[in-house]
């Protein structure tokens, strides 16, 4: 199926024995919307994965066969690959990439170096989450929440449409999220924007209140919505996220 433009995943290879970040794109996104933040950390010298999860970057009926389970493996996958030639492997995610991350630095906590989360979700409380259970069977898709960008002329290239199935497959990933929230002891760098109109503040609240990382830092993004990675604060993500790799990996060939 054609891809949307700029929906393509990125890769870049420093070579044998480089630092390695996994960079994870957010609920019917797309790479488009963190291909300058992982850009930005490959010319610093890292080894760079942002795969495109399964039925995004096409269409939102493409992406209405897919579920939790199915973006976890797609992510779990590119992880495995950076492991396999990398020293070591960060994971950087942007909302439910951002959740992703999550689940991962639980699922292997031993392997993950950092993560660095940008307006992540465990949860919403958005009114309607009672009715999902019940109105996916019969409703196929609400109007979608996208490109909640502050800064004039950006494109997150996501879906106009919200399909259900898939996101109470998200609420039911959220859940095991939480429930093993305690296993991560990963570093955590946690920036989140001071106006969200999509991720409530109390989802970093409780992320940071609640995993086990002695090595905790939380970043308050003053300029900028929900797509923070291509918002006015993203300069400031890249520098932070590579600082952090920097203070962690110090071996890292990141300059």
């Amino acid at each position: 199926m054609p891809l949307l433009p700029g929906a393509e995943p990125f890769s870049h290879d420093a070579g044998p024995g480089s630092v390695g970040v996994l960079v994870i794109h957010g609920f019917t996104g797309s790479p488009k919307s963190m291909r300058p933040w992982a850009e930005h950390l490959a010319e610093a010298g890292l080894s760079v994965e942002l795969p495109r999860l399964p039925g995004h970057g096409t269409t939102w009926q493409d992406m209405s066969v897919t579920r939790w389970d199915d973006w976890y493996a797609e992510v779990d996958r590119a992880f495995s690959g950076l492991r396999e030639r990398c020293s070591s492997v960060f994971v950087m995610g942007l909302s439910m990439g951002g959740s992703l991350s999550l689940r991962l630095a639980e699922n292997r906590a031993d392997e993950v170096a950092g993560l660095v989360l940008v307006n992540p979700a465990v949860h919403t409380e958005r009114w309607d989450r009672h009715l999902l259970p019940f109105v996916r069977h019969v409703v196929k898709a609400f109007p979608g929440i996208r490109n909640d960008i502050k800064k004039p002329g950006q494109d997150e290239g996501a879906y106009d449409k919200l399909p259900l199935q898939p996101a109470y497959s998200l609420q039911q990933g959220w859940a095991q999220i939480r429930a093993d929230i305690a296993r991560i002891t990963s570093p955590l760098l946690l920036l989140h924007s001071r106006e969200d109109h999509v991720v409530e503040p109390s989802n970093a609240a409780w992320i940071l209140a609640n995993v086990s990382s002695p090595d905790r830092t939380e970043v308050w993004l003053e300029d900028s919505y929900h797509v923070a990675t291509i918002d006015n604060d993203a300069p400031l993500i890249f520098s932070a996220s590579l600082d952090f790799v920097r203070r962690l990996a110090p071996s890292s060939t990141a300059g």
